[in-house]
This record gives C-alpha cells, sequence and structure tokens, in this order.
C-alpha cells in the first residue's frame, strides 16, 4: 500500500517527539508490558529455501506414496497379460491294465499305454482373454493418472493455503506495527493525562486482534504444512516455505468447451469407458461358449507277451458339446449383455455428473475472480482514498489519532481480504481442473499485491 510507509513515519516522529514527556515503558498503567507482547507476536523470519508451485508438484509426482502404490498395480496388471490366452499345461498319462492280480509286477503279461495330450480352446477365446487383460492394464493407468492428478491439485491448493497464511502473518506483521505505534502514542498521552478511557480501549481491543489473529494465522500455516509434507512423501514436522503469487486470469474458458474436454482428460471417464469395453470383449468371449474346445492326445502301446505285433501307438480326440447344456450359456450370454448395459448408464451418468462438476467449479471460480478484482479496482482504492482523506485531517487537526489508525487498519483489512479472494480463487481454479481432469490456462495479467517496500 502506497501509504502504509508515509503514515508510520508520521507516527513514529510523533511518537519520537513526545518520548521527552513520557514515563518510562513498562510503568504507564494499563500500558504495562504491551511493548513485549507485542514483539512476542511478531512472526519468526523463516530460514527455510522457498519452494515454487511447479517444485511443489514435481516432487509430489515423484515422491507421493498414493501414486507408487497405483504404480505398482500397474505393473501388476501389465505382469498379468503374458499367463493370459496360453494354452493349458500338456499332460502325460500312463495307464497298465489287465495286469494279473498273483503277479502284479509282471507287466509283460499286461497293456501298457504312454499317452501326452493337450487341451485346445475353440478358436478366437485366447485373443479375447488377452485383450481383456490388456483391458484391465488400461484401467489401470486410468486409476495412476486419476491419482495423478488428484495428489496435484492437492498439492496445488495446499501449496496457495500455505502462501495464503504466508502472506496473512505477512500482513499480520503491519497490524503489530501499526498496533505499535498506536500504544506508544496512547501511552505518551496517558502520561500527561490527556488520553481518554476509548482510547485505551480501543488500544485493547487492538492487542486482542492481533492476538486472535496470529492464533488463526498460525494454524492455517501449520495445518498447510502438514497437508503439504503429506503429499510430498515427507514427515509432517518437516519445515517448508513456497514463495509465488496467486494471480487472476483474466480469460477462462467457456463451459462447453470445458466440458467436451473433460469428455478427453477426466481420468475417471477413461477408466469407466476402459470398464466398458472390457465387459465387451467379455460379452464376445462369453458369445463364444458355444463354440467348443478340443482335446487331443497321442501315446505308445507296449501289449502283452505273445501279441503280434507288440507295439502299437494310438491318437485321441475330443470335443465339448456346449450345446448340450444350452441353458447354462444362455445365461452366462445374458449376463455379459446385461452387465453391458449396466456400464453404458454408468458412464452416462459420471458423464452428466462431470457437466455438472465442470459448470459448478467454473462458476465458483467465476465468482472467485470477480470477487477479487472488486477488492482490487474498488474497495482497494476507496480504502486508499478514505485513508489519505484521514491523514489530511489528523495534519489539520481535525481528527484524532486512532482515527487515523482505523483508517489504516481498513486499508489493510481489505489488502487481507484482497488476498484470501485470491487464495478462494486459487482454491476453485484447482477444483475446476480436477473436475476437467487437465491444467486450465488462464492468462495471469491481474498484477499481485506491492509490499510497502515495493511502494517506498
Amino acid at each position: 500500500m502506497k501509504t502504509l510507509f508515509a503514515v508510520l513515519c508520521l507516527l513514529a516522529v510523533l511518537a519520537s517527539a513526545s518520548r521527552n514527556f513520557a514515563q518510562e515503558p513498562g510503568t504507564s498503567g494499563p500500558f504495562a508490558g504491551y511493548s513485549a507482547i507485542i514483539d512476542a507476536q511478531k512472526s519468526p523470519e523463516p530460514s527455510t529455501p522457498a519452494l515454487t508451485l511447479d517444485e511443489i508438484e514435481r516432487i509430489a509426482l515423484a515422491e507421493n506414496p498414493e501414486i507408487h502404490v497405483a504404480a505398482r498395480k500397474v505393473s501388476m496388471a501389465e505382469a498379468h497379460v503374458p499367463t493370459t490366452g496360453k494354452l493349458d499345461d500338456p499332460q502325460f498319462m500312463v495307464r497298465n491294465w489287465q495286469v494279473p492280480l498273483n503277479k502284479p509286477w509282471d507287466y509283460n503279461a499286461a497293456q501298457n499305454m504312454l499317452m501326452l495330450s493337450q487341451s485346445l480352446p475353440g478358436p478366437g477365446k485366447r485373443v479375447l482373454q488377452t485383450t481383456i487383460a490388456k483391458s484391465d492394464v488400461t484401467e489401470a493407468k486410468d486409476e495412476l493418472e486419476l491419482v495423478r492428478l488428484r495428489i496435484r491439485v492437492e498439492a496445488c491448493k495446499a501449496f496457495f493455503d500455505l502462501l495464503l497464511a504466508q502472506e496473512e502473518l505477512r500482513i499480520h506483521d503491519q497490524h503489530v506495527d501499526i498496533a505499535r505505534q498506536a500504544i506508544e502514542a496512547a501511552r505518551i498521552k496517558y502520561t500527561v493525562g490527556k488520553v481518554p478511557q476509548q482510547d485505551v480501549l480501543k488500544a485493547q481491543l487492538a492487542m486482542t486482534r492481533l492476538e486472535e489473529h496470529i492464533i488463526r494465522f498460525e494454524r492455517d500455516a501449520e495445518v498447510a504444512r502438514v497437508r503439504m509434507n503429506t503429499l510430498l512423501g515427507r514427515d509432517p514436522a518437516t519445515p517448508i516455505r513456497v514463495q509465488g503469487d496467486f494471480g487472476v486470469g483474466t480469460d477462462l474458458p467457456a463451459g462447453k468447451q470445458l466440458e467436451q474436454l473433460s469428455l478427453q482428460s477426466r481420468p475417471d471417464l477413461l477408466e469407466a469407458q476402459a470398464a466398458v469395453e472390457k465387459s465387451r470383449q467379455e460379452q464376445s468371449l462369453a458369445n463364444k461358449a458355444f463354440v467348443p474346445d478340443f482335446n487331443i492326445a497321442g501315446g505308445y502301446m507296449l501289449m502283452p507277451t505273445g501279441n503280434n505285433p507288440r507295439n502299437n501307438y494310438m491318437i485321441e480326440g475330443s470335443v465339448t458339446l456346449p450345446w448340450l447344456n444350452r441353458r447354462k450359456h444362455d445365461a452366462e450370454i445374458n449376463e455379459s449383455t446385461v452387465k453391458v448395459t449396466e456400464q453404458d448408464a454408468e458412464v452416462a451418468a459420471m458423464r452428466n455428473a462431470a457437466f455438472g462438476q465442470v459448470e459448478e467449479a467454473l462458476a465458483e471460480v467465476r465468482a472467485a475472480q470477480r470477487l477479487a478484482r472488486v477488492y482490487h479496482d474498488s474497495l482497494e482504492p476507496q480504502a486508499e482514498a478514505t485513508l489519505h482523506a484521514a491523514v489530511i485531517a489528523y495534519e489539520n487537526n481535525q481528527t484524532d489519532l486512532l482515527d487515523l489508525l482505523d483508517s489504516q487498519m481498513a486499508v489493510i483489512d481489505v489488502d487481507l481480504a484482497w488476498f484470501q479472494s485470491m487464495g478462494e480463487f486459487a482454491a476453485s481454479l484447482s477444483d475446476l481442473e480436477l473436475a476437467v481432469g487437465a491444467p486450465i490456462e488462464a492468462k495471469k495479467q491481474q498484477p499481485s499485491a506491492a509490499t510497502p517496500e515495493e511502494n517506498q
């Protein structure tokens, strides 16, 4: 704020000029010990290197445990594909019959057969089984993308929550500076008997507000740090600090454009569609229930001694007769058909819900965007003008010091509300990205709030 530095300098000069008439701090009745309390409420200087939003997202996507779990599920699904669509193990059989009971060791008197057999599924069944297994991989990958999207959005929201808390602490420090000047001025006037009770009460109210603010701001900052560290796969108590700006997008895509983008980008919709395709393949496999399976076998037979010829071979084949079990297979086909119909309806419901989520999130983003612009374009200039008028009135002895401080507090409150509205915009934009399933490119032309040092 452009006038903050000037007002603080004015208050400092006033306090310095009147210091000769004041008693020592700590001996001024109701103001005893206020300076120490104010100093204790100053937020500590951060020592941890600050991370940007891009760095936070990169670390979260690389280190988050939930993403690691989803990635292992993809690996498991991929490892299962080579095992499907393969032939069953061949079977080796040894058979001896007509072995004499009185000579159970005399296999020369028995018929001995060695046989190797292999079962063969009906045509097309193995291909469909492999296709179904590959559909499981697609579903697992879509689930992985869904987890990655959710983690990225949650990390983005935690980033802006922590950034907002840091900005709130910075605004709080401005409150502390102003309260210090206000209490010092009121203490000076109190020592010469010129402080009304109203000024004392206002000074006490300022102290109470400071105490309430610092508790809430520090809580918000700590909660945001814990959430951030959890998303990054770190110890929740690890110190962390962020840097960046909120920015308010000037142009947001139309709702219909975002709806179409969601159909192509939302991992849950893609996963549901992959599940439908898998069910269709299962339906095709069920329809092949009336395609018979085969079994072929070949073997060597050794006949008892005295037979001519004694050495023989044999070939054997068998085929299933599924049409004799029609009721079972008809039920399986009907079940697969119903499953496809149910999943088609589920996908349609998910699309409808997705469109509603997109429009709802877009409405929230637009409202937050408009609110941030109101604070920046209207309320902040109005508060600045009110403060400027209060400064002129104070210089001409037309108002008292605490009225001037009230005007300054109003400017800081508007500044704080502006940051909060930008935090709401950032959170709403993250929700919109989650609803769409892809980042939303919004031009950031809104200037960020300048610090007092930049406005000197």
